[in-house]
């Protein structure tokens, strides 16, 4: 009798390894691997997961104590290979295994059941998510002779209809009353045949003009590098790693292009990734422009039922190239040649939920698993991949970095000019606008070109800044920047917990500690006040287009804001940090940055690196057709690393500083770093949770090089919803098992009603 390995679904740390069951006769065709089962578990019904299926059960399990698997509720969702990657993310991430499993699911499957009556079977219930069945009609030849008796109108005019071809059944109905009833009547006399077609949803986008891919007549020689490079990784089949380091607009997707064509060649698939939904529309329109049909796409904003078709599609075989944002990783592809990551520095790859997962390292391990070939690419490569590839090894897998620094047909990297709103507020200036920025706007609208504007971060105030001078008050005991908290007017350090009063805002007697003026004030500008000056500012045939969070929120509201964009003769786009990433259009030959210091303000270590990456990005959308472009950065710090790297296109400017610090600071890419998370209402037992966490990493670790605990102490926000939030943090060497440390210390710290813990590997969010 074949015996399975099941994952529990129950929501425990207690629960870390794969329980026995046998495996009935009559259940043996399905309780096969990534089958989704009903069993019996402490005398109650389970849902569980089949990862292994063997012909002996574990070591030292008697056979005639193990249970029988009872029911099995969803066929197979994934294979041996994912059902390793996901015992693999439970260690690596510190999560119970029934939660690395989930992402392999089908879409829309729910962890409950239920059944109509006591002696029914049990039925998982899912999101209206399974395969939809149309029905479609058609004219038999004995229509040619049918005649409807006179009473029969809506048999008349179906049959009208159907002169035209055949139509969905739900098509007629729309527009015929009663229709289904006069179809189901006609095909019981042979004038209609009525058969059912798989219809699959999410398949009806319509794409960008400019998102067609035509093949280029030559590939620079970057290109052809970096394909080398790529076909070298794929052929040796073990999971190394490609990092394509190209300047924005190089070129770096008609890589992608010509890297799957090979792969789609060699029998084999590809899975590309992309950090934000709103690039999706292009990115599947230069795919299927090249690969038509074989193109699948995965994201959040697809209904339940789009996603399982197109999760359907990949499981059949009928796709073979899966597009999508962080979940795609996990489509059911099963044989990748390739995996690919476009803009692999953005923080959108982290999972900010368990498993909280980081695409980029589950992405190297399903490659390794796979034997396929990673691809990362960035015109801004995040600082543990440059530093894996200085290496030139990882966790036994061959790094490669490759750069890519010309743009196709000649186009030239833009010209950047910073604007220092400090002498432009001594100057007089009290815009939105620097003088440059707005000249060079009424330039655009003069010329009838397109302009992009980015606020850097969405518009709240969460630091206090000097307008006469740019200075932020700064912690003098940690060196990072205080936080403004306007109830209870204070500055608070969320490194060190001391704080300093603040008056009341507007208090002729507040002023900067550095110049005294007393043009210190909280620092946000909206979107929505951007697009009215904008407005203003500018000549009325230029469409302003504002996308942020609230203005993407409908579905379909990217494309069609982007649209819209492409579409105009004259106009300028507005919008946050999905602006800066991805988008192609030849047209933009200005880029302005309202806001460049928000990120860089923050009291987070990666601050420097998120502005550097953002404000390079965005200033690649400029000049990207044979117009030359230019960007205009707004700034109060223009003498910071970051600024004066994107004013030169010099990374060096910026890494050489950064880098020196995070050694000093002992911060990745030269450790691993946790953050683990405890809240709940009773201020009390947080504290207490916190305080027994930190003690049993002290003990375990004891003097072990390399390894830190900070805290326990109160979290930057240290009350939301009602509920008290506390962390401590562990520094680790950079190729520690940090997962299992934690994971184990996690399980072993008594559990208190009300009180919920997040283990963070690799965190980047410290908030």
């Amino acid at each position: 009798m074949p015996y399975a390995s099941v994952v529990l679904d129950i929501p425990t740390r207690a629960l870390d390894a794969a329980f026995d069951y046998a495996v009935p006769s009559e259940l043996a065709a399905d309780a096969v691997v990534g089958a989704t089962v009903l069993v019996t578990f402490a005398n109650r019904a389970a849902v569980g997961y089949v990862v292994a299926v063997r012909d002996e059960p574990s070591a030292g399990v008697a056979p005639e104590k193990i249970r029988a698997v009872e029911q099995v509720l969803a066929p197979s969702a994934f294979d041996d290979v994912a059902a390793r990657v996901a015992a693999w993310m439970a260690r690596e991430y510190a999560c119970p295994p029934a939660e690395a499993v989930r992402p392999f699911l089908a879409p829309g499957q729910k962890v409950r059941v239920t059944r109509a009556a006591d002696d029914a079977p049990w039925e998982l219930q899912t999101e209206r998510t399974g395969a939809v069945d149309d029905r479609w009609a058609a004219l038999t030849p004995a229509a040619n002779d049918y005649e409807p008796v006179r009473s029969a109108s809506r048999q008349r005019a179906v049959i009208e209809a159907l002169r035209q071809g055949p139509q969905r059944v739900a098509e007629l109905s729309a527009t015929i009353p009663g229709a289904a009833a006069a179809v189901t009547a006609l095909a019981k006399r042979g004038v209609v045949d009525v058969t059912h077609r798989r219809r699959v949803r999410g398949t009806d986008d319509t794409t960008l003009s400019s998102a067609a891919a035509p093949r280029p007549e030559r590939l620079t020689d970057g290109q052809l590098a970096a394909l080398d490079a790529i076909e070298r990784a794929r052929t040796v089949g073990r999971g190394d790693v490609v990092l394509v380091d190209g300047v924005t607009g190089s070129g770096k997707t008609e890589v992608y292009l010509a890297a799957i064509e090979r792969a789609l060649a060699d029998g084999r698939g590809a899975l590309v990734l992309v950090p934000e939904i709103s690039l999706t529309a292009q990115t599947v329109g230069r795919f299927r422009s090249r690969f038509g049909d074989e193109v699948a796409v995965l994201h959040s904003r697809l209904s339940a039922g789009e996603r399982f078709d197109q999760w359907d599609l990949v499981r059949s075989g009928r796709a073979r190239v899966v597009v999508g944002a962080r979940s795609a990783l996990f489509a059911p592809l099963a044989d990748p040649g390739l995996i690919i990551i476009d803009e692999e520095h953005e923080g959108s790859y982290k999972q900010d939920k368990s498993p909280r997962y980081h695409a980029r390292e589950v992405a190297a391990e399903l490659a390794r698993a796979r034997g396929a070939a990673l691809v990362l690419g960035s015109a801004t490569p995040s600082l543990e991949s440059l530093a894996r590839c200085r290496a030139g090894e990882f966790r036994g897998v061959r790094w490669t970095r490759v750069e890519m620094r010309e743009r196709p047909g000649g186009a030239r990297l833009p010209e950047v000019t910073v604007a220092d709103m400090a002498e432009q507020f001594r100057g007089g200036g009290r815009s939105v606008f620097s003088a440059p920025l707005a000249d060079a706007l009424l330039d655009v609208a003069r010329r009838r070109e397109k302009a992009v504007l980015l606020l850097n971060r969405r518009g709240f105030a969460n630091f206090l800044m000097c307008r006469e001078c740019g200075c932020v008050p700064e912690c003098p005991h940690c060196s990072c920047a205080l936080t403004y908290h306007e109830r209870g007017h204070r500055l608070v350090c969320h490194s060190c917990g001391r704080s300093w009063p603040v008056r009341a805002f507007p208090d002729p007697t507040t002023s900067c500690p550095n110049c005294g003026s007393r043009y210190l004030a909280a620092y946000g500008v909206g979107t929505q006040r951007v697009e009215d000056e904008l407005r203003m500012l500018l000549p009325d045939h230029v469409e302003v287009i504002r996308m942020d969070a609230d203005s993407t929120r409908a579905k379909g509201a990217h494309q069609e804001l982007l649209e819209r964009f492409d579409a105009a003769e004259c106009a300028v786009l507005v919008g946050t940090q999905m602006i800066a990433k991805g988008l192609d259009f030849p047209e933009v030959t200005l880029v302005g940055v309202i806001n460049a210091d928000t990120v860089l303000k923050l009291p987070d270590f990666r601050a420097a690196e998120r502005t550097y990456d953002l404000l390079e990005q965005v200033a690649g959308r400029a000049g990207r057709g044979e117009r030359p472009g230019r960007v205009i950065v707004q700034t109060y710090w223009a003498s910071h690393p970051a600024i004066r790297a994107v004013a030169a296109h010099d990374r060096a400017v910026f890494l050489d500083a950064e880098l020196a610090e995070r050694a000093g600071a002992s911060y990745p890419p030269f450790s691993r770093l946790a953050n683990v998370t405890v809240w709940g209402r009773a201020e009390k037992d947080v504290r207490a949770v916190t305080d027994e966490l930190a003690a049993a990493l002290r003990a375990r670790l004891g003097d072990a090089a390399g390894w830190e605990v900070l805290g326990p102490a109160d979290c930057l926000r240290a009350r939301a919803k009602d509920q008290f939030r506390r962390h401590v943090m562990v520094k680790a060497p950079a190729d520690a098992d940090l997962g299992g440390l934690l994971g184990s210390c996690a399980a072993s710290i008594p559990r208190r009603r009300g009180i919920n813990m997040a283990v963070d590997v690799d965190a980047y969010d410290m908030m």
